[in-house]
């Protein structure tokens, strides 16, 4: 992230000794989090946003900042990186206060119908609304479970890329059979600046959930001997003078091989942990909150979901779908808000001059 951005778009919250009393408060502070401080601030609905990462960005820039991203409406291609950034500059005009590197672990309602929110840190809120951005929750790794391996997690063994250049010039084993490992593998093994000295990727059968020209493609690098293939589980390892120097790997044979290596990369998919969402008396359907399509409001009014942390009829776990929802959700959140105004019409960010001084811009005059 652009540092000099960093400092003029995150406000961070200062010390305060009661709770902070606000009309709105953002569990997420990925994609989807980010765009609902913009749908909000539309409606002059100022935020506060809490994520359990020490920084924006959410899934995208926690684990793909540098991959490419093809779906999000008139951007043809941007990094996760670099669409957090664009974000971020969108959302300067509405002044969100940012609490990151801490959850929420308490949300109860109170009799004045607002909610008080309490995080890990011990930041407390009273607000008027809630919209749970979380993407899958307290999004977690799947784990290679080999007894003793953890103890090189962070040094040689990693579940996510955040700098590719790291691993240039190494000798790779990948382990998995998704999307994310056949990505690297095809990254690593391939020519440019983060060409490794070599790749080996492992998975437990020959079938992949990979799109079908990666592994076209990985393939294609096996014959020409840039890197290999192997099928089988990572089922212990070799260490020398505290370093790990190898994954035993037991084939479908049942013969088990010691693979060298200076580096282990797992990519098992994530999982989806709720946590303390879980018990704050909200409807879930396979870990994940159930809402409706008109607001997308859970269960307990005042509480909105938004993301892939939603679930609906026809849902589809896009970033640009999420985007959709937080403009209903905001529009659902309005009367809470504000029960005085009545109904809010919909304004055009292209004429309408109320938008334009909210967005701090001037307005065009039209021949």
């Amino acid at each position: 992230m652009d540092p000099q951005l960093d400092q003029e778009v995150i406000k961070t919250a200062a010390a305060h000794d009661g709770p902070i009393e606000t009309d709105a408060v953002i569990i997420g502070a990925g994609p989807v989090g980010l765009f609902q401080v913009f749908e909000l601030g539309l409606l002059e609905i100022k935020a506060h946003v809490i994520d359990s990462l020490a920084y924006p960005g959410g899934q995208p820039v926690e684990l793909y900042p540098d991959k490419p991203i093809y779906d999000i409406p008139a951007v043809p291609v941007c990094t996760g990186q670099e669409l957090t950034d664009a974000l971020l500059k969108q959302i300067e005009p509405f002044g969100a206060t940012f609490h990151l590197g801490q959850t929420v672990t308490v949300v109860e309602r109170q009799e004045d119908g607002r909610f008080w929110v309490e995080t890990s840190r011990g930041t407390r809120f009273l607000t008027r609304t809630i919209f749970i951005a979380a993407g899958v929750g307290a999004f977690e790794p799947r784990l290679l479970k080999v007894d003793g391996l953890d103890k090189f997690d962070g040094t040689q063994l990693f579940y996510r890329v955040k700098n590719p250049a790291d691993f240039a010039g190494r000798n790779l084993v990948i382990v998995g059979g998704g999307d994310s490992a056949l990505d690297w593998a095809l990254n690593f093994a391939g020519e440019g600046p983060n060409k490794a000295e070599s790749v080996i990727l492992i998975h437990r059968r020959d079938g992949f959930q990979a799109a079908p020209a990666s592994v076209a493609r990985m393939h294609e690098l096996c014959e020409n001997h840039e890197m290999q293939f192997l099928v089988g589980q990572v089922t212990g390892y070799e260490e020398k003078d505290g370093r790990l120097t190898g994954a035993k790997v037991t084939g479908s044979d049942g013969v088990t091989r010691v693979v060298p290596l200076d580096v282990l990369l797992v990519f098992f998919g994530l999982s989806p942990k709720l946590g303390p969402i879980a018990d704050w008396g909200l409807e879930i359907e396979r870990k994940q909150l159930v809402v409706d399509t008109e607001k997308f409001s859970t269960n307990v009014p005042g509480i909105f979901a938004v993301g892939d942390i939603n679930t609906y009829p026809g849902k589809k776990k896009l970033i640009l779908s999420g985007f959709h929802e937080c403009a209903l959700a905001a529009f659902g959140a309005a009367p809470i808000v504000f029960p005085e105004k009545g109904k809010i019409h919909l304004q055009y960010t292209t004429t309408s001059p109320r938008l334009h001084k909210v967005l701090g811009v001037e307005s065009p005059v039209f021949d």
